[in-house]
């Protein structure tokens, strides 16, 4: 059995806000440790769930994550923590460093 068989992992929803976009930062991280699509929710699963984070997309092939976070409320030593706690389950083992970070108007489209 594959190590990653029986992995399933619920996304969290959480709604965009636009109006917070415009003056939030984005920060690419590179990501270490993901296998499978299940991972990549896993790892943005934990950044979501931080406050002050307000969008997060996650590109297994790519190994990279980005990331759109209110400066005031989050560092990018918390995005870090929150990819390594992601795997913090006794089976899979995340590790993320920063690529760049830029403001989200920049790295995200919105409407």
């Amino acid at each position: 059995m594959s190590e990653h068989e029986n992995c399933h992992v619920d996304p969290v929803e959480k709604p965009v806000d636009e109006q917070a976009l415009l003056t939030a930062k984005a920060t690419f991280l590179g990501v270490s440790g993901m296998g499978c699509p299940t991972c990549a929710m896993r790892v943005r699963n934990g950044l979501l769930n931080l406050d002050g984070v307000l969008l997060a997309e996650v590109y297994l092939q790519n190994g990279v994550a980005a990331v759109a976070y209110d400066p005031e409320e989050v560092t990018t030593d918390n995005l870090v923590t929150a990819v390594a706690d992601a795997g913090n389950d006794g089976r899979h083992h995340y590790e993320a460093h920063i690529l760049q970070t830029v403001p989200a108007a920049k790295a995200f489209t919105f409407a």
